[in-house]
């Protein structure tokens, strides 16, 4: 009776062992795939601009895997270091370190293994994207903890976020010339303005417990200052435009992006944290119409 009780205890973990698989995907953020859009549409503007439209197959699917990787890396470590503010914040407490679900020694071992997925991706590059790779892992480990610090967190967001573009330049064509690091500017001028968004939602339970956002340190000027970031990541996509000799494709995708901070500014007016919310996630229109305009472009004009 005993043998047969031990044959059949691997068979009554399994439910267990999917649903702990469950909250690991949790914790990686797969079920909200917006932080991945968000991350891959600068890298797509990258590879397409370095390669005027024909980026290399394979460095396309690395940077591809690589951002869904580094995302969900980011996003266990961003809840390892916030496992003790996470419990006392409304919209967090229910994440799987807050709740219990997955221990932080669990949370380490996993971010281990996609970091070790990450290097493994990055050796398929070039020397030059590979020394970038390097950077960008020490944004990537820095930003979770630096909110605690300085009052500007989401410039080092942007900065994680942003840092694919120099890495895909180097990675396709061997440097980094000076429209990466413009385009490199308009991904982390964006990443500030979307991110300050997301934090305007948690301010309240922010200043509670001591962390630092963009949104607080703006205050009730948070809006102008945003449509003053809104007016210089346009200017910033003009001069890529202007810079990479793209045509009325791409320039019809930044009226386009116009119209669509117009319409954030519109949906967070009263600083509803739901309205601020929906902001934060209609942003990735924003990139996915700046990409259309450079596809379109090479595709119908560049030939």
């Amino acid at each position: 009776m005993n043998n047969l009780a031990d044959r059949k205890a691997p068979a009554r973990s399994v439910p267990g062992f999917i649903s702990q698989l469950r909250n690991y995907a949790l914790l990686m953020r797969l079920d909200k795939p917006v932080g991945i859009w968000l991350l891959l549409w600068p890298t797509l503007w990258a590879l397409w601009l370095a390669g005027e439209g024909r980026p290399d197959p394979d460095i396309f699917l690395i940077f591809v895997v690589g951002v869904v990787v580094m995302r969900s890396a980011g996003c266990v470590l961003n809840d390892y270091a916030d496992r003790n503010i996470d419990p006392y914040v409304e919209r967090t407490r229910s994440r799987p370190i807050a709740s219990g679900a997955v221990a932080p020694r669990e949370a380490l071992t996993l971010f281990a293994i996609l970091s070790l997925i990450a290097i493994a991706l990055a050796a398929r590059l070039n020397p030059a994207a590979q020394w970038l790779a390097v950077v960008g892992a020490g944004l990537t480990i820095t930003y979770p903890f630096i909110k605690r610090f300085v009052s500007t967190p989401q410039f080092v967001l942007g900065a994680a976020f942003g840092w694919a573009v120099p890495m895909a330049f180097a990675a396709q064509t061997g440097q980094t010339i000076q429209l990466a690091w413009l385009v490199f500017g308009a991904a982390l001028i964006w990443a500030v303005i979307y991110d300050t968004f997301y934090a305007m939602v948690d301010r309240d339970d922010d200043r509670k417990v001591g962390v630092k956002s963009t949104a607080i340190l703006f205050g009730d000027a948070d809006l102008f200052v945003i449509g003053g970031l809104q007016l210089l990541m346009l200017t910033a996509l003009l001069l890529i435009g202007d810079m990479a000799g793209l045509g009325v494709w791409y320039y019809g995708s930044i009226v386009i992006a116009a119209i669509l901070m117009a319409w954030h500014q519109w949906l967070a007016r009263d600083r509803q944290p739901a309205s601020c919310f929906r902001a934060f996630l209609h942003n990735h229109y924003i990139g996915m119409a700046v990409f259309v305009g450079i596809v379109l472009h090479y595709t119908f004009i560049a030939r």
